[in-house]
């Protein structure tokens, strides 16, 4: 399956050439849980009028950054939409929200937004695929870490999640990108930051259910938690893949890294694999 996925979107990538058809939408979402209006952003692909039903993947920005920051950099994103027929949403973080429901405050409750809230709205204004089976997540980052962070939590809505450089254990980092202003210092709610950790949370897992992901460059300051990742999860027989690259924590890194992801994401709906995903207990780095 692996290598055969891998030449696939050798192709794919081979024969993108800048052209793209993609309808960009910048739509205004509500969140009930924080009262306001929250803006993303939606990639639709060419011929979307033709009424079928799209799977969906959610997108996710770093820290620092906005809704709109993976169709300005990586504007390569449209052609993707096109070629593989799916919807990419991007949501709004806020920032630095980590994606979590903040118990320090409550107006910080993007857990809730993008895991439920958004799903919903995108769903109801969008011709997507009603059922985990079409729907993916993923992102960079931060939003690497959200979208495992969201996936692991949130099963019945994710079939398919993936971490591109993703900040998968937030304990190393805890004076960095205003986690501590999310879930107060480490010292004083070490639970709090063991319970919001990616790679605390794989207990979570159902057997087989959540095709996962998960690649990081090996200059990254994020590849040591990566690894250590990585290793639970085959410590716990947990299947996924795990790609390691030359590369560090930047666009180029990303730009290259998101056309396997969304490959990767599209064989497994396409063929309904999500359902009964079982990768080989073997894994390459």
């Amino acid at each position: 399956m692996r290598k055969c996925l891998f030449f696939v979107a050798i192709a794919v990538l081979l024969s993108t050439n800048g052209a793209f058809s993609a309808q960009v939408d910048t739509v205004n979402t509500f969140s009930a849980a924080m009262k306001k209006t929250i803006k993303a952003v939606v990639v639709l692909p060419e011929g979307y009028d033709a009424g079928k039903d799209y799977p969906t993947v959610y997108l996710l920005h770093g820290a620092g950054d906005k809704y709109s920051g993976w169709v300005d950099k990586v504007p390569l994103i449209k052609k993707y939409a096109d070629d593989f027929k799916l919807i990419i949403v991007c949501p709004d973080g806020n920032v630095t929200s980590w994606y979590f429901d903040s118990p320090e405050d409550a107006a910080w409750k993007y857990e809730t937004y993008v895991g439920t809230e958004l799903v919903s709205f995108i769903d109801k204004k969008y011709k997507t695929i009603k059922d985990r089976k079409g729907r993916a997540i993923t992102g960079l980052s931060m939003g690497g870490h959200g979208a495992l962070y969201l996936a692991f939590k949130h099963q019945d809505t994710f079939g398919a999640a993936g971490s591109m450089s993703g900040g998968v254990d937030i304990r190393p980092f805890s004076l960095n990108w205003d986690i501590a202003k999310r879930l107060g210092s480490e010292d004083k709610y070490p639970e709090r930051w063991e319970q919001n950790s990616v790679i605390n949370l794989i207990y979570l897992l159902s057997p087989n259910r959540l095709a996962i992901n998960i690649d990081c460059g090996r200059d990254d300051f994020f590849y040591d938690v990566n690894l250590k990742l990585h290793e639970k999860l085959v410590y716990n027989n947990i299947p996924h893949d795990f790609t390691i690259r030359p590369g560090a924590h930047n666009w180029e890194y990303w730009t290259n890294a998101i056309g396997f992801q969304l490959m990767f994401i599209i064989i497994l709906t396409r063929n309904s694999y999500v359902y009964k995903y079982k990768r080989p207990q073997k894994f390459y780095s």
